[in-house]
């Protein structure tokens, strides 16, 4: 895309205008850090458009709570108070099942990943959102606890213009397949390369 300007035009009978502003669904995979940190870039831009933003955190303990949160709750209030951009809902769908702590069984986070996508699937279906960023939503798919055929159908068809944003390593190839935008984050260097751990300010 030399100068953001399309190579290819497609025939497809839609005027420029048109097809700018389809719905976009993207997917951000692979096994370098930065995959939710850009998902909340475009979310920051949809949000200055005075969109309506959904965050539905996978994966999280719902006592870890990240810069991102923060500083989107404070532009929600900000939007409640002034106006300004857009209003925020920020969701964590399950009670401690994250990387460092794994409280409950199994099946609990299963059922509480299958609870979060039927409430995302119901947004959906009623436009409560302009842009979605399902964070770590790989994983549960990945898992087997949310079918990857139904998620695909369900933002293949959803109404209107929605735009979703899908985070988190692996990403099926169904998903792959179905998005709009696919981005890899691939490792060339990390400090944890040579022993650095995760700092506040850069990775929290």
């Amino acid at each position: 895309m030399p100068q953001g300007k399309p190579e290819v035009v497609p025939d497809d009978g839609l005027t420029t205008r048109q097809r700018r502003n389809r719905p976009v669904f993207a997917v951000h995979t692979g096994p370098m850090k930065g995959k939710s940190t850009a998902a909340f870039g475009m979310a920051l831009r949809a949000w200055n458009q005075g969109w309506s933003i959904g965050v539905f955190q996978f994966v999280k303990s719902a006592k870890w709570r990240v810069g991102e949160e923060s500083a989107f709750q404070a532009l929600g209030e900000l939007h409640e108070s002034t106006g300004q951009g857009g209003p925020v809902e920020w969701h964590k769908m399950g009670e401690g099942w994250s990387w460092s702590r794994k409280a409950g069984s199994e099946e609990d986070h299963a059922a509480n990943a299958r609870e979060g996508w039927a409430e995302i699937k119901r947004r959906l279906a009623e436009e409560r959102h302009d842009f979605y960023v399902l964070d770590e939503f790989t994983y549960p798919l990945k898992w087997g606890w949310i079918d990857v055929s139904d998620v695909v159908e369900t933002i293949r068809d959803r109404p209107g213009r929605q735009h979703v944003v899908i985070t988190g390593r692996d990403a099926a190839p169904e998903l792959v397949e179905a998005a709009d935008l696919v981005v890899e984050m691939t490792k060339v260097k990390h400090p944890m390369d040579a022993g650095q751990k995760g700092q506040r300010g850069i990775e929290w």
